[in-house]
């Protein structure tokens, strides 16, 4: 019966790096295909695409950014980017915050029921052991809090490796509310300005 698990949890690990791979080559395809839309250079197609899903988009958004953060085989900066341009900064703030902040709680549920063997599915034994080195500085707290404000953090590595903490779960969540802001903001922002900004420093 061992042996069985033992097999199946393989299975499991090989499934989740093989849909890493193919959900990145999704990603670029549905990038091109909305950059062909001029999703990202008109308006008007903007709003079309907010009106064909005007009840049904905001839910499917979040869903999907749930599961990307349950789930880390979707790379998270992609749909927390998508969420700004289709639906907007208001609103497209609001949808990433409210997806990401539930899909991390569960992220970190999943770790505490299921320990290392769950982070095991998502990242290789070398890149875990890195990451848990780190739950022995004296500063992890600080480290962490960090991570979750950087847009450009392993926030997902984080979240699991925090989960073997003995960090509560209110306090987990409070760095989340406080912190995840500034990460959205600033991810987006780089990723959409970002070109406009080399092009000021290159002057």
């Amino acid at each position: 019966m061992k042996m069985k698990n033992e097999k199946m949890y393989t299975f499991f690990q090989g499934l989740f790096k093989v849909l890493g791979i193919v959900v990145i080559c999704c990603s670029i395809v549905l990038a091109i295909w909305l950059y062909k839309l001029g999703i990202f250079n008109d308006k008007n197609v903007l709003k079309d695409v907010i009106h064909h899903y005007k009840y049904w988009g905001p839910f499917i958004f979040i869903v999907i950014q749930i599961f990307q953060i349950v789930f880390p085989v979707i790379p998270g900066g992609i749909t927390t980017v998508f969420g700004f341009l289709i639906f907007g900064p208001v609103n497209g703030f609001i949808y990433n915050y409210i997806g990401i902040l539930i899909g991390s709680y569960l992220l970190f549920i999943l770790v505490r029921i299921y320990g290392k063997r769950f982070i095991l599915l998502f990242i290789d034994e070398k890149t875990f052991n890195r990451y848990e080195r780190k739950l022995e500085t004296p500063g992890y707290e600080k480290l962490f809090i960090f991570s979750m404000a950087s847009p450009i953090s392993p926030a997902d590595i984080m979240v699991m490796i925090t989960g073997l903490t003995n960090m509560s779960v209110k306090r987990f969540m409070t760095i989340m509310i406080l912190t995840k802001p500034f990460s959205i903001i600033g991810y987006s922002y780089l990723f959409i300005f970002g070109e406009d900004i080399l092009r000021y420093f290159h002057k």
